[in-house]
């Protein structure tokens, strides 16, 4: 990138759901703002494509989460009234789980942490043992010894519609925006007080090989299966957004109401098979082997209503963390640049708190929100 003398108060690289949230909320300051991105926001090579992103407020990956989770609530509102678009969908949300579970959502505990958290902040839930869910949601094949927490103000955000929202504010706000624009060094930008990396999984591409052997890339898998029978079943208000800790295989499986009234998207999550975000050609298309192993080990045994067919699949990237916590903290070795990885599979639905959050930390040195716990000090990796 040429050199430039314009100087900014900072610089966002990275303009997916963080980075267009942060960029958003500097602009929203009066900033001398500027977005930075190596395609052209939304897109599909990252971390924030897929149509729907669960959102929830009590968060079993721990109590830090909730102020983020329930500000962007707020901050989603308000950008729906600006862009005057839905964005965020509220249908309820049945979370599955079992003293005979074999996988955990990101943590330990995550039920009951997610249960202790409803009630420490006042969250609206329910309980459910197995006789009330089949009774409200027949299309799970649950067993006796599975319960369920059922949250009212659960849903899904719109991913794509999201960024673009954030992107179109800030650009109304008087953001400049480069699209299709690589950026290869820090030193390759032009000159800015703080510079924020929200790059997602080229994360490891800017900081010291200390600080990028804690960030594990992965590719996962979003599938849409077909709906057999009555398609009203597995539509809003009939379904929920839900998340199943299984007990026969070391899964957690997790999906949303069908849009169309044909497919339902489901998935689930897996970090064995580490991958790299270039090139993204690759690892985008997904094989008949995938989608057959899917339907017939992660699907058919638990939502039987959903046939064979797979209208659609398409692959992610998800970076995670060895505690799957956020980083968000100054980088290693550069006081001017802010490291912002709010990431491991449950970013989403924070990003707009965050990217207040962070535009905040920029211009006046401190959040509104705590960020402490996202330190990179707790892996012994931060600036001396």
């Amino acid at each position: 990138m040429e050199s430039d003398p314009i100087n900014y108060d900072a610089i966002v690289v990275g303009l997916g759901a963080v980075g267009s949230a942060t960029l958003h909320q500097l602009a929203l300051r009066g900033a001398r703002v500027l977005g930075i991105d190596r395609f052209e926001p939304p897109h599909a090579f990252g971390s924030s494509a897929g149509e729907t992103r669960i959102t929830r407020k009590a968060i079993g990956e721990g109590d830090m989460y909730v102020p983020l989770a329930l500000r962007s609530y707020d901050l989603f509102r308000e950008l729906e009234r600006e862009a005057g678009e839905p964005l965020l969908k509220v249908t309820g949300g049945l979370w599955i789980s079992s003293p005979g579970r074999q996988a955990e959502t990101h943590v330990a505990n995550f039920f009951d942490n997610t249960l202790a958290a409803a009630r420490k902040f006042g969250i609206g839930h329910e309980m459910l043992p197995p006789a009330e869910i089949r009774r409200r949601f027949p299309q799970f094949a649950v067993r006796d010894n599975e319960a369920g927490y059922y949250e009212p103000d659960a849903g899904y955000l719109r991913p794509e519609a999201c960024i673009r929202a954030q992107l179109a504010a800030a650009r109304r706000h008087g953001a400049e925006i480069r699209f299709n624009s690589p950026v290869r060094s820090l030193e390759d930008l032009p000159a800015a007080r703080t510079i924020i990396l929200t790059v997602g999984s080229w994360v490891r591409d800017f900081v010291p090989a200390e600080t990028a052997k804690l960030f594990t890339v992965t590719r996962q898998v979003l599938y849409w299966f077909e709906v057999t029978g009555a398609p009203e079943r597995f539509m809003h208000p009939n379904f929920p957004v839900w998340i199943w800790e299984l007990q026969d295989v070391k899964h957690v499986i997790y999906g949303f109401p069908s849009l169309d009234g044909r497919t339902v998207k489901i998935a689930t999550e897996q970090y064995s098979r580490t991958t790299n975000p270039d090139p993204v050609e690759p690892r985008l298309p997904v094989s008949d082997a995938e989608i057959r192993a899917m339907h017939a080990q992660l699907v058919a045994p638990y939502l039987p209503a959903l046939g064979p067919r797979c209208a659609k699949a398409v692959s992610c990237l998800y970076t995670a963390t060895p505690d799957f916590h956020f980083v968000i903290d100054r980088h290693p070795a550069r006081d001017d640049v802010i490291l912002v990885s709010p990431c491991s599979g449950h970013g989403f639905k924070h990003s707009a708190a965050v990217g207040e959050s962070v535009a905040e930390l920029a211009l006046i040195g401190r959040s509104s929100l705590d960020l402490g716990n996202f330190s990179l000090k707790r892996f012994g990796t931060a600036r001396s």
